[in-house]
């Protein structure tokens, strides 16, 4: 039972031993259109292919528990990477109770992909060192106590929010009394795929950019001023005073 990570999008984003293991198992389960249909090329010839979009966790584990009784390799295809946003964790519990052993690889998330795509790095020098991974609570789980985005920002670190641009307003209603509304915002919808949209813009823009541009889903909001960053000192990693030490 093998859980990968498939990559932001693109199919050429998965690592070497996903590939691996999605050519070598006869079964495979992925996360409907968000996974590459290209990946699923990788599989054997006559693998049993299931589409998860239309399935609850009950019948996701029946599917993962039957091919480990006939014993067949499951290859379980997440989009990103599984350690984020992942409904791993639900999947795990359920398959150590049921006794099958599995593995993890990891992918590409989302929030990488986003910075390659605005070739950014999102912990600057200076300007910002620490990297809130999030996302809002409608139309989902609770957010824990404590975890809701007036709190998280009080640090004003690089924000990445998955889940959440469908609430773009109500997102920048939170943030602005932490970031102010000139705070550099990218919106990155289906980074690293074809037909990938970037918008860019503050916190007093972006809602109506977001709009304007017609994006619903499959996005990460970025916020921080990492985004516009320019002056910012060399990190010591690369700096002469250490090469001299």
């Amino acid at each position: 039972m093998h859980f990968i990570g498939a990559g932001p999008g693109a199919a050429d984003l998965i690592t070497v031993r996903g590939q691996r293991l999605i050519s070598a198992s006869p079964v495979c389960l992925y996360a409907g259109s968000l996974v590459p249909v290209e990946l699923l090329e990788l599989c054997p010839p006559g693998a049993r292919l299931v589409d998860t979009a239309n399935l609850n966790l009950d019948e996701i584990t029946a599917e993962l528990v039957a091919a480990h009784e006939a014993g067949l390799d499951v290859a379980r295809l997440h989009s990103g990477d599984t350690s984020v946003f992942s409904a791993l964790a639900e999947q795990l519990r359920r398959l150590d109770a049921a006794g099958v052993p599995y593995d993890i690889t990891p992918g590409v998330p989302a929030f990488a992909a986003a910075a390659a795509s605005l070739g950014r790095e999102f912990t600057v020098p200076g300007v910002g060192q620490s990297v809130i991974l999030t996302r809002t609570s409608a139309r989902a789980t609770p957010m824990p106590e404590g975890e809701d985005l007036g709190t998280l920002g009080r640090s004003r670190a690089t924000m990445v929010l998955h889940l959440a641009v469908q609430r773009i307003e109500e997102v920048v209603a939170e943030l602005v009394p932490n970031y102010g509304a000139g705070c550099p915002v990218a919106v990155v919808a289906r980074a690293s795929r074809p037909d990938e949209l970037i918008v860019r813009g503050t916190l007093a823009d972006i809602a109506d950019q977001v709009k304007a541009a017609g994006i619903l889903r499959t996005a990460v909001i970025v916020v921080g001023a990492v985004l516009t960053a320019s002056e910012f000192t060399d990190s010591h990693l690369y700096s002469a005073a250490r090469c001299r030490a």
